[in-house]
């Protein structure tokens, strides 16, 4: 299981590189196009706010691969990591909305397992 569950933090967590890759012009997506706004187009943030920006994005899913990786190697940490993560990468896609929709369930399901990791077998 917990094998199960670290994938789907990777996964997730590579998702979040499109909040980078997109403000930085790495890659144009069509689900994902370059914008400065954030909040549903309510705030624009200007070029260098996106940016800064993006570079949450990156981090967070550096983190969620951090949680992956310590979930693995059954570090208790991988809890309180992966809770704080969760519950800011909702903030995240809240900001990126509507492109980020997806990702609000994606993490209440991730802070679901997380609060019941040990009633279903993780360490």
């Amino acid at each position: 299981m917990r094998f199960v569950v670290a994938l789907f933090l990777f996964v997730h967590g590579f998702a979040h590189t499109v909040g980078f890759v997109v403000p930085w012009r790495i890659a144009k997506l069509e689900e994902a196009p370059y914008k400065t706004t954030v909040l549903a187009g309510k705030v624009d943030v200007g070029h260098v706010g996106i940016r800064f920006i993006g570079v949450i994005w990156l981090l967070t899913a550096l983190t969620f691969f951090a949680a992956g990786g310590l979930l693995v190697g059954r570090y208790p940490w991988w809890q309180p990591l992966t809770l704080g993560t969760a519950l800011f990468s909702t903030v995240l896609c809240v900001a990126g909305l509507p492109e980020s929709r997806l990702g609000i369930p994606v993490n209440i399901l991730i802070l679901i397992v997380v609060l019941l990791g040990g009633t279903i077998g993780l360490p």
